[in-house]
């Protein structure tokens, strides 16, 4: 019997046939790489910027588009359908529909999480999102109305953040929403916790007027007393709760009848009425977080001409935002550290030196000094007002708090919570977030298919680089208004970034190559390759490529960042 001749074993993918000579483009190279162990395998990984985002934004994605990797698509024409400002914003809204809000007040902790910390300076990822959100807004961009309705109805209790955020996605999935609130505007403390000079109203109006447009409904001047109304009498499906923390915490202090007394929250609130309130000439805040920032920069704004924080703690104990902090400084604002109140009269305040015992925790001195003040303003906390629960089966109060489980409904079926209400972190990227994913498990109860988080990769950390080759790029900053004109108007303080500062921003300093058996290293921009242009790029190290199986070192793995 004869034997067979063997044939030579062929190759289960060619990535280049016979007669080819053009490579293809890089981005084909790179998700086509999977087809052979000859090829680089791609790896997805969380960039560290998006996964500190409690708004769960793409920031990979919305970069990517503002550097020019990612291109708009094309329209039946041959022309991009759109420009790529507009594309990165749709991009950015799917989770967050304030860009431009958030890129004015949220606190960063996308920059603060960024790889290019450990280089020299974050990326500014906030001021991109600043000039994308304020693009849209001049050229009235819109999002588009849902065509297909559920026939379902959610009721979202509180207008603030939180719940904006949820009526925006609940909309855009095809539920009907309606949004009750007790003000006659919507914003929540977006407008009636935060002053103008840092979320100018025009900007507020029109990214909310946005979320209107889809066809949500706006209930004003409603105060809702229980919360399962909704359910029982008015035929809603689902209910979100997302009251915020309105009602300022208070402290006893010994007073004169004639002391002047307010609270930060009650202050902010105030401004937005027709009457600014009169505080006299000198203005004492007690408290360390952003609202006693606010409350104190306002005061001054107001022709107070000495503004003083007093806090109890050290500087390094301060709740408040280091930007804050230093924009008040630079306007005069005083800062009295390690020092409480201990009685108030009319024009006066008695303060109490602190010092700190052993644990580091403040401790009273018996050395007392006195001030002079006009008005004490209290900024020592929130809460919110949880009087819509009495009475309501199976929700649950931990320390002025709603429980609630991970798909964000309490003990009570169809009743939802987020915000303010449950324990986090209360600040307007934390409630946009929290308003997503209550949107995505109401959308699954209501469908009977419970919301499930897609696994999530892990996180490029910059250990796993070798970065020996980088150029350094300092950060692109926005102007801001000169300190005679912030100290006695309510202007806008922080300016955004022009179309080329914000292209600059968004780019990567180059290109990450992986050879075989080592670890990760970043090509220079001098290297030529086709998919780097002649910019001078910043880096947010967001994706890499991973050598599978060993091959000629003639063929590496290039992936853009």
């Amino acid at each position: 019997m004869e034997t067979p001749t063997a044939q030579p074993a062929q190759p289960t993918f060619r990535r280049y046939k016979d007669g080819d000579a053009k490579p293809l483009p890089w981005q084909q190279e790179i998700f086509d790489a999977d087809h052979s162990h000859k090829c680089p395998t791609y790896i997805q990984s969380t960039p560290p910027c998006q996964g500190s985002c409690p708004s769960g934004e793409d920031i990979r994605g919305y970069l990517n588009i503002v550097r020019g990797i990612e291109k708009p698509p094309m329209g039946a024409d041959g022309k991009p359908s759109m420009p790529w400002q507009e594309y990165a914003w749709r991009r950015l809204t799917e989770a967050n529909p304030f860009p431009s809000v958030m890129g004015r007040v949220c606190p960063a902790p996308c920059e603060t999480g960024c790889n290019r910390n450990e280089v020299e300076d974050h990326v500014g990822i906030n001021s991109v999102e600043h000039f994308l959100g304020d693009y849209a807004n001049a050229n009235k961009l819109a999002y588009r109305v849902p065509q297909v309705s559920t026939g379902k109805k959610v009721a979202v209790i509180g207008g603030g953040p939180a719940g904006l955020s949820c009526a925006y996605q609940l909309r855009r999935m095809g539920h009907a929403v309606t949004i009750f609130d007790e003000h006659e505007h919507l914003g929540g403390m977006m407008r009636y916790g935060i002053p103008g000079f840092r979320t100018p109203r025009d900007v507020l109006d029109a990214e909310i007027q946005r979320i209107l447009d889809l066809g949500v409904t706006f209930e004003p001047d409603t105060t809702v007393k229980r919360a399962d109304t909704p359910l029982t009498d008015e035929g809603f499906d689902a209910v979100f709760l997302a009251v915020g923390a309105h009602v300022g915490r208070r402290a006893y202090i010994p007073a004169g009848e004639s002391a002047r007394i307010l609270d930060a929250v009650g202050l902010l609130h105030d401004m937005e009425g027709a009457e600014p309130p009169q505080l006299g000439r000198r203005v004492v805040v007690y408290g360390g977080g952003n609202t006693a920032i606010d409350a104190a920069r306002t005061a001054k704004r107001l022709g107070a001409e000495e503004a003083v924080i007093v806090y109890r703690r050290t500087r390094e104990r301060m709740p408040a935002h280091d930007f804050e902090v230093q924009e008040a400084e630079e306007e005069g604002i005083l800062l009295r550290w390690l020092e409480t109140i201990t009685q108030a009269d009319e024009g006066r305040i008695v303060v109490e030196k602190m010092e700190l015992d052993e644990t580091g925790f403040p401790q009273p001195t018996g050395e007392t000094e006195e001030l002079e003040a006009d008005t004490v303003i209290l900024a020592l906390g929130q809460d919110a007002d949880l009087s819509l629960l009495e009475g309501v089966a199976g929700i649950e109060v931990q320390d002025g708090v709603v429980q609630v489980g991970e798909d964000m409904q309490t003990g009570h079926p169809g009743i939802f919570a987020g915000g303010d209400m449950v324990p986090a972190e209360r600040t307007v990227t934390v409630g946009i977030g929290h308003g997503k994913q209550a949107a995505r498990c109401i959308d699954g109860w209501l469908r009977g298919e419970p919301f499930e988080h897609a696994p999530r990769p892990p996180l490029a950390t910059f250990d796993g680089l070798n970065t020996w080759y980088y150029a350094d790029a300092p950060r692109a900053e926005g102007e801001q208004l000169e300190i005679v004109r912030r100290t006695s108007s309510f202007d806008e303080v922080q300016h955004g970034l022009t179309e080329d500062n914000a292209l600059f921003e968004a780019r990567g300093l180059g290109v990450f190559v992986f050879l075989p058996g080592e670890r990760t290293f970043r090509a220079p921009l001098h290297l030529g390759l086709p998919m780097l242009e002649e910019h001078r790029h910043r880096n947010a190290y967001v994706t890499y490529l991973h050598l599978a199986h060993a091959f000629p070192t003639t063929n590496r793995g290039i992936s853009a960042v």
